[in-house]
């Protein structure tokens, strides 16, 4: 696959300045690096949070609006957004009703995204988090925490945002997150390595 990158060191900021360019329904905070909806749903809801390294784009930003994500941050290529970038993107939607964050599970994520919960709490904020873990390829793998996250996240996040814009509390948004990640398994395959543009050849 061909990409057209200006510089390697500014991969991120000119992907997100192009998204706000083509996007001006949703709210992309390029200093804080948040891609939230700018419009308010007509009765506070719970909010959904999600995000990752950049490289797997649409998600999560492709998946911002009614009946989804309420927001996404976008990390670094391959890279896990950090702890204060989640914790703007929780203070940016959360309406009172509490933030459910969905994450990926890969060791940056859930560490930056638990941080950011905690400093959350601290705030009076009420997080949940759900953790999607569907990819069997590497369950018991010696290089990964486990399964990782990968097609079922669209999935949650669609069922979960769903609800939610339904009105739903956020137990019951967190129960069914879990619900569908639990039934959710996939088999990831790659038919070339990925570049990482600062690198500027395959990984392996």
């Amino acid at each position: 696959m061909k990409k057209l990158i200006n510089d390697p060191a500014t991969v991120l900021p000119d992907a997100l300045a192009g998204f706000a360019a083509a996007h001006p329904g949703l709210a992309v905070d390029l200093t804080a690096r948040v891609i939230a909806r700018a419009d308010r749903p007509g009765r506070p809801k719970v909010a959904l949070v999600s995000g990752g390294g950049s490289g797997h784009e649409p998600l999560h930003a492709g998946f911002v609006g009614p009946g989804m994500l309420d927001a996404a941050c976008p990390g670094e290529i391959f890279t896990s957004p950090v702890p204060d970038q989640v914790l703007t993107a929780i203070r940016t939607v959360e309406q009172g009703r509490g933030v459910l964050l969905v994450v990926k599970n890969y060791t940056g994520d859930v560490m930056n995204f638990r941080l950011a919960a905690e400093l959350a709490d601290e705030q009076g904020i009420e997080v949940r988090t759900v953790l999607v873990d569907d990819d069997v390829a590497v369950e018991d793998s010696t290089w990964t925490a486990g399964r990782r996250g990968t097609g079922a996240t669209v999935l949650v996040e669609k069922a979960a945002g769903a609800l939610a814009e339904r009105g739903a509390g956020l137990d019951e948004v967190a129960a069914l997150a879990a619900r569908v990640n639990a039934a959710s398994r996939s088999f990831a395959i790659a038919l070339t390595a990925a570049t990482v543009p600062a690198a500027g050849r395959p990984g392996f």
